[in-house]
């Protein structure tokens, strides 16, 4: 698929397009992950719209219930699953049904707080703004683990998210009508698809992604973040039109499939402030990692330029496991790191002297 041409949704009563990632998106963007250590609702939206004001970023609240967590949030609503306050989940295997819908489509419940507090403080928004659900990939691993047969917990996990997409979609341009939304799917466990035993095939797998994907892919700009090491091929060919993985050093064997992405009209969210370790204080081996990465873009045959302005920078994963304090400092590398990036789009990129 190409984005460089808006589509058009037709129909009854249809006047509706879609814009690519080029025509809502700044350059030099940064942006949060989701989940956020703060207790205090208020206190995490002022936290994203300070540090991402360009790209803010719908945060979860785990630490304030563990019903915001990953699995226990994308478990909500699901026929026959009961998620408790401690964030675990119990099944009723009587009530599971594969083509029962969701149960919360207006996310009223203590799993999305967070949401709701960061709707009600953008509401009069009028530029992009973030949002994310876990992935039928994820989702599914985790009712399979919770004791769910692998072929019904796949069944239900698309099913599900594909309804929660949809339903995402429709609540935030309800509280923000005039803002442009990017709608991530989080699928950390895509980067186990190719490993013996696991419970689906990979085509499988990124059919599930890719259904979820298509279901907004006309309202929305769609991303898929994978925290994990994966196989990048899988993941493109899920259809994103953002890819948000981290920056490691094995990427650069990937240069192609990148290079070939971007001049799609694919932009890529680079996670470049690690979050499973010390960042330093500064950005400068930041920015390092990330030059040696760039460069082997461009040296693949890449446009610089293309590079530049089809790139967000952010941390690796979300920062649950964080203190508020080292939170803010993930955060300002983000920044300072793009501020680099946008800085250098007048030159050469990637200078790593910089």
């Amino acid at each position: 698929m190409q984005w460089t041409r808006a589509a058009s949704i037709t129909g009854p009563g249809a006047a509706m397009t879609w814009r690519t990632p080029a025509e809502i998106l700044p350059a030099g963007l940064s942006t949060g992950i989701g989940h956020l250590p703060h207790y205090d609702p208020s206190d995490a939206v002022e936290f994203v719209l300070r540090h991402s004001p360009r790209l803010p970023s719908a945060p979860a609240l785990p630490a304030r219930s563990r019903r915001e967590g990953m699995i226990a949030q994308a478990a909500t609503g699901i026929a026959g699953v009961t998620v408790h306050d401690d964030g675990s989940l119990s099944i009723d295997y009587n009530a599971l049904d594969p083509e029962a819908p969701l149960l919360d489509t207006e996310f009223r419940g203590d799993a999305y707080v967070g949401l709701r507090a960061f709707l009600t403080a953008v509401a009069d928004r009028v530029g992009p703004l973030k949002v994310s659900t876990t992935g039928p990939v994820t989702l599914g691993l985790a009712l399979h683990s919770a004791g769910i047969d692998a072929d019904l917990a796949f069944r239900i996990a698309g099913r599900i998210v594909r309804q929660r997409s949809a339903a995402l979609m429709n609540h935030v341009l309800k509280r923000v009508p005039q803002a442009q939304i990017v709608l991530f799917l989080d699928e950390p466990a895509m980067g186990s698809l190719s490993e013996p035993g696991f419970p689906i095939a990979p085509s499988d797998g990124v059919d599930l992604v890719s259904g979820a994907l298509a279901i907004v892919e006309a309202t929305a700009v769609t991303g898929l973040h994978c925290c994990t090491t994966a196989d990048y091929r899988l993941l493109l060919s899920a259809g994103p039109r953002i890819l948000s993985v981290p920056v490691r050093k094995e990427i650069t064997a990937h240069a192609g499939l990148f290079g070939e992405f971007l001049e799609r009209g694919g932009w890529m969210a680079w996670g470049a402030v690690p979050t499973d370790g010390p960042v330093g204080t500064t950005v400068d081996r930041l920015w390092r990692r990330l030059a040696v990465l760039g460069r082997a873009l461009v040296d693949d045959g890449l446009d610089p330029q293309l590079l530049m302005s089809q790139t967000i920078i952010t941390p690796t994963c979300g920062l649950a496991q964080h203190g508020v304090t080292q939170a803010e400092l993930v955060m300002e590398l983000a920044a300072g790191v793009a501020d680099l990036l946008q800085q250098q789009a007048a030159g050469f990129p990637f200078s790593v002297g910089a």
